[in-house]
């Protein structure tokens, strides 16, 4: 799957960018020209300059170096969320799918009664119960998403679950977890990947989001939605507080959802590569 996407010249382009942004997410730190907590009081507000590129924020602190920090808790929490979603919504999916009648109604019922509300208000009423942190909005981004992934699932695994080697394996005693490990989830690979790189954009933006209205990572953290927040209030004066955030979320974000639609096209084998 790896080599048949690297071989993709645009999917290649996006691989190495996501390569880079995941080698700043665990290296970024140890790069960081200063601390990202670390004040200078002499330097409030500073524009970008040599000393610091990205300038400073209202307390001091270098906006290049919470980037960098922020770029690993971005990271974090997309990924962590990613598979929160992964794991639960292919689970109820295929089993859903796969056993059918009174469990397949109750599970789709259930995911179509969270379906009626928007996932970032599903997240908003999470966060609210559990209480504002970056863990909090970590669950949940990852739990709101759980309907739609699951319903995805099971849409996958019913195209072939009528399938003739569905009905060999079940007419040779094949145990039901053989079945769908072996069978079910192989066949729907394509489409769960797929799937879970837009996932990831989208958690990033709802993670952003939870945190620039005061429901994530809590300051002095360095994320990207807190930066996004507390440069709000400065944004005329002090441009760069938001701009730089704002840019690295829209940068990551439409690389990723552009890599999910490259990979849509090539695992969907009616399309031409």
């Amino acid at each position: 799957m790896f080599w048949k996407v690297w071989n993709h010249k645009r999917a290649k382009y996006h691989l190495i960018f996501l390569f880079l942004f995941l080698v700043m997410g665990i290296f970024g730190p140890m790069i960081a020209p200063f601390d990202p907590n670390k004040p200078f009081y002499d330097a409030l507000l500073q524009a970008p300059g040599k000393e610091h590129l990205l300038g400073t924020d209202a307390l001091g602190r270098d906006v290049l170096s919470r980037l960098l920090y922020g770029t690993r808790v971005t990271l974090t929490v997309s990924i962590l969320a990613a598979g929160i979603t992964f794991v639960a919504g292919t689970l109820l999916g295929l089993i859903s799918a796969y056993v059918g009648g009174i469990v397949d109604n109750i599970l789709m019922r259930i995911m179509d009664i969270l379906l009626a509300l928007p996932s970032i208000i599903l997240a908003l009423a999470i966060v609210a119960v559990l209480g504002p942190s970056l863990t909090n909005a970590m669950i949940a981004v990852g739990v709101s998403s759980i309907p739609s992934f699951a319903r995805l699932t099971r849409s996958a695994a019913l195209t072939i679950k009528s399938s003739g080697y569905i009905e060999a394996s079940r007419s040779i005693g094949s145990s039901h977890s053989w079945i769908i490990m072996r069978q079910f989830l192989p066949n729907i690979t394509g489409v769960l990947v797929v799937y879970t790189t837009l996932f990831i954009g989208g958690a990033i933006l709802d993670t952003a989001a939870l945190s620039f209205i005061g429901l994530g990572a809590q300051p002095p953290a360095p994320e990207w939605g807190t930066m996004l927040s507390e440069g709000k209030n400065y944004i005329y004066e002090a441009w760069w507080l938001a701009t730089f955030p704002g840019i690295a979320i829209t940068v990551v974000v439409f690389v990723i959802n552009d890599f999910g639609d490259v990979l849509r096209d090539i695992f969907d084998p009616k399309s031409v590569n």
